[in-house]
């Protein structure tokens, strides 16, 4: 459990110093100096030999890389245009459907309680939230819930960080690939040393560490477990929307966080994950 929480802990807040960025790169120039910063870094220090790949499993790295790059990109095209919390908790019905979908008892009960706290979060009742960013937050969700399934996959075959030293610099190349197609000049030519070192900075916060963290988790955990266990991320997402971009939410979101954590808990009392056969995941990286 505390390897997910200090992974989600990292997203909002590198979520939230990101925002800052968006108006000297746009939405998609900040998405992309993260992923090709990230895709770097995970080449250079981990250095992953490819020949220790299967080609299933390589593929399945591949496909987790262009994932990544998708709900990056699409997450942050909705936290322009919505609140980060109500962003998160959007994103969130793509963990609630793993869990639904793979899990069993009290597992579906402590869904149902974080799809609750989910409603109390967006309050879809009041109406007037902007059309566009739900729409990127729902799709955000689809990749997060392809994302979950793909990195167990990757974390179960692939000892330590060596699968995501694969996706997350095909990440960085799908997102480099996108941006030179669709704003090259708006984006390359904003850059400059100081945006350089911050997105250095950012992409360590995220996606580097949580990323890594979750793949680990991920190893601990079922897919069950840990997508209810993400229900923890829009409470957290709350309280960074609050403290770093003053967006104060109302009791029926305060509420919703109520709901959210209980499920969080919840899952991960009655989530722990069977071992897993084969190699431990590695505790850190050299």
């Amino acid at each position: 459990m505390t390897l997910a929480v200090v992974a989600m802990l990292c997203v909002q807040v590198g979520l939230a110093v990101s925002v800052g960025l968006i108006d000297r790169l746009g939405t998609d120039g900040t998405s992309w100096l993260r992923l090709a910063w990230a895709g770097l870094l995970l080449a250079v220090v981990v250095r992953p030999p490819l020949r220790g790949f299967s080609r299933r499993v390589l593929l399945t790295c591949v496909l987790l890389g262009v994932v990544t790059a998708g709900l990056t990109f699409l997450f942050m095209a909705a936290v322009a245009r919505i609140p980060l919390g109500t962003a998160s908790a959007l994103e969130f019905l793509g963990p609630l459907g793993v869990a639904v979908a793979r899990g069993r008892g009290r597992a579906r009960l402590w869904a149902l309680v974080a799809a609750a706290g989910v409603l109390l979060l967006t309050e879809p009742w009041h109406g007037g939230i902007d059309a566009a960013g739900v729409g990127f937050a729902l799709a955000a969700a689809a990749c997060w819930a392809a994302y979950i399934v793909l990195t167990q996959k990757v974390g179960d075959e692939a000892t330590g960080l060596r699968g995501l030293a694969v996706s997350m610099p095909v990440a960085g190349l799908t997102a480099t690939v996108f941006v030179a197609l669709t704003d090259a000049p708006a984006v390359f030519g904003a850059l400059d040393l100081q945006l350089l070192l911050v997105g250095l900075g950012i992409a360590v916060l995220l996606p580097v560490v949580p990323f890594s963290l979750e793949m680990l988790a991920l190893r601990r955990l079922t897919t069950a477990a840990f997508g209810t266990l993400m229900a923890l991320e829009p409470a957290i997402a709350l309280v960074v929307g609050l403290v770093g971009l003053q967006q104060v939410p109302g009791w029926s979101a305060v509420a919703g966080v109520g709901f959210v954590v209980a499920a969080g808990i919840g899952a991960e009392r009655t989530g722990a994950r069977a071992a897993v056969t084969g190699p431990p995941a590695e505790p850190s990286v050299h």
